[in-house]
């Protein structure tokens, strides 16, 4: 069976995607920079940071506000709580899967050392 996410969840691990941009978000995270210093600072052109941050802005995730010649970039206001709900859930999936691997493994090694010891006798 197919599921379907909203859109917003293939734009933001669309944009999560790439090291640069989650290295500008960890960047916004700390403070508010214009895309030139985000630029220096990532060793790119201004054309290449304005494209990741357009990435990012259209995932909700930052926001640019332009005054005079310069463009400020800002965390978004909208948090990845709801990808992060998702991610949790199939945590918990793979962990409970993991735990009851890890219970057949412990059950097989002990028949395995019973009947090791059985045919020793």
């Amino acid at each position: 069976m197919v599921q379907c996410y909203p859109a917003p969840f293939d734009a933001s691990f669309g944009a999560l995607a790439d090291a640069t941009r989650r290295g500008v978000l960890e960047q916004l995270g700390r403070a508010d920079a214009s895309i030139t210093a985000l630029a220096e600072r990532f060793h790119m052109t201004l054309t290449g940071m304005k494209k990741h941050v357009g990435v990012l802005e259209r995932a909700g995730l930052v926001t640019t506000e332009k005054v005079g010649r310069v463009r400020t970039c800002r965390l978004g206001l909208r948090g990845l709580q709801e990808e992060a709900a998702w991610i949790e859930k199939y945590r918990q999936l793979w962990s409970t899967r993991f735990h009851e691997l890890d219970n057949v493994v412990e059950d097989l090694k002990r028949k395995e050392k019973a009947n090791g010891r059985k045919k020793r006798k």
